[in-house]
């Protein structure tokens, strides 16, 4: 693979994930335009600076009766018209795949600076309809149609996998709920942040923690978000000029090492084939999300999770995490338990998991998640993480996934600070 250049992340700014935005009776339009705001303000960037624009957004025209949202961008500002803008839809990757596009304009010296929205807004109907709406991510036709709260059970299905070639004990997705909503009571901005939470509620049955899905439990699941997200990406030409305008180090700036995409089949039956056909090799039973993953290391010149210092992945339920956990190479297949054991995955162990609280904590606007996650890794990176902070963090990766782990993208980001 050819060397990449460099692609700065100069910061950005998250909404407030608890907040509810159709109750205050406010749009899509001015949710987008809170997050631009705060990142401008965080950036201190003028909007005049910005030469394209790449919104990330699942399903606006549901949600909102709302498309063309790369459009609705320039409404920001009048510096902003005539901007190139584009908008990305893949799913619960649309944020990642937003940020891959922006900073290959940038590898490709088209532009210095691109901004990358991620957005969505959920709560402007029902969980049943809104359930639907998600079901489209899916095969809708043959996986969702008909099916209250499709996700959960097609992620139930995959604790079902790992019960029949592992035997899965539900202890361990317990644990991983627990910690995540435990890392987001210290996150200002998460949605589940004064929440009660704790591993013996996920351990609880009934009314209060009711099953949605197999070994889906409420607790299982990631929230129905209303969020946006704002990161900027830049040039090492335009990040030196701001180092120098912002009196800080360019090596003290993250940047993007390495990267991974990779597109597994939409229908779950067949990812269901090739993790029983994957077990047999003794190989990590969602081959397409590891090559995401591998193929990353490679791009960024790592080896593997014994390089990274934290990961923020895509947890829409415990079963995706307990994946992620492997898939990752902190351990072998089928052995992610022996992490969640040994508590490698909290702050403080061998390799955090979700320090933000992950989707289950944090909260999961669709469209806005992969964008949350580089810009949680950048307060990491750069020490702005409070309370959630990873000690001496500089390399760290984050893990975006659409669909039922159809759309694979892969971040691995880095500072030169200490070389």
């Amino acid at each position: 693979m050819a060397k990449q250049e460099k692609v700065y992340i100069l910061g950005g700014y998250q909404t407030d994930f608890a907040r509810n935005w159709s109750k205050e009776g406010k749009t899509i339009q001015a949710l987008m335009h809170e997050a631009m705001d705060g990142a401008f303000t965080a950036t201190d960037i003028d909007p005049a600076d910005v030469e394209s624009i790449h919104v990330g957004n699942f399903a606006g025209e549901l949600y909102t009766m709302q498309g063309h949202l790369g459009a609705m961008s320039v409404n920001y500002s009048e510096k902003l018209r005539g901007v190139p803008t584009s908008r990305h839809e893949a799913a619960c990757a649309s944020g990642a795949i937003s940020t891959l596009m922006a900073r290959t304009e940038i590898e490709a010296g088209h532009y210095d600076l691109s901004m990358v929205v991620g957005v969505e807004l959920m709560k402007s109907v029902d969980s049943k309809v809104g359930g639907d709406f998600l079901g489209t991510a899916a095969w809708y036709d043959k996986e969702a149609k008909g099916v209250q709260f499709p996700f959960p059970k097609l992620f139930g299905r995959l604790g079902t996998v790992y019960e029949e070639l592992y035997g899965l004990k539900y202890d361990h997705l317990a644990e991983i709920s627990a910690i995540n909503y435990d890392n987001a009571k210290k996150n200002p901005v998460a949605q589940t942040r004064e929440w009660y939470m704790n591993k013996q509620h996920a351990l609880t049955r009934g009314n209060f923690n009711m099953e949605v899905g197999g070994i889906i439990h409420i607790t299982d699941c990631s929230q129905v978000t209303d969020g946006a997200a704002v990161i900027f990406l830049a040039s090492e030409k335009y990040a030196k000029a701001y180092a120098k305008a912002h009196d800080l180090k360019l090596k003290n700036i993250p940047y993007i090492m390495g990267w991974g995409h990779a597109t597994a089949p939409i229908l779950f039956d067949v990812k269901t084939e090739e993790a029983y056909a994957a077990k047999k090799k003794g190989e990590y039973i969602l081959p397409h999300t590891r090559k995401a993953i591998t193929d990353a290391y490679k791009r960024a010149g790592i080896k593997g999770p014994k390089d990274l210092d934290l990961v923020e992945t895509h947890d829409c339920f415990t079963t995706s995490e307990y994946a992620a956990i492997e898939h990752f190479g902190l351990t072998a297949p089928g052995e992610a338990y022996k992490a969640i054991d040994s508590e490698d995955i909290k702050i403080g162990g061998k390799l955090p998991f979700n320090p933000s609280g992950g989707l289950i904590g944090a909260g999961h606007p669709v469209g806005a998640t992969g964008t949350r996650q580089l810009l949680d890794v950048f307060k990491q990176l750069t020490g702005n993480a409070g309370d959630n902070q990873v000690e001496d963090a500089k390399v760290a990766a984050t893990l975006n996934i659409g669909g039922s782990a159809t759309t694979n993208v892969v971040h691995i980001v880095g500072v030169d600070k200490g070389k």
